[in-house]
């Protein structure tokens, strides 16, 4: 049985990527799912950027965990 504070730990780091995820698709709309030119083609700035970087390193950190539990048991 893993340790249990890697289980909270990746609960944790699960909760937290998912609210980064959901916050990313606030202001998303559904015109990229029909091709809107405007809402494909444009670069993220400031909180997106940084939202998309903190999901980058909550996804890492979330499979870093889940490697380290499956190793441990």
């Amino acid at each position: 049985m893993p340790p249990t504070y890697l289980i909270v730990a990746q609960i944790l780091v699960a909760i937290a990527l998912i609210a980064t995820v959901l916050f990313q698709l606030h202001g998303g709309g559904l015109g990229g799912i029909f091709g809107q030119t405007d809402s494909v083609y444009r670069s993220r700035r400031g909180v997106e950027k940084t939202l998309l970087r903190l999901t980058i390193v909550l996804g890492v950190v979330f499979i870093i965990f889940a490697v380290l539990i499956v190793m441990s048991s």
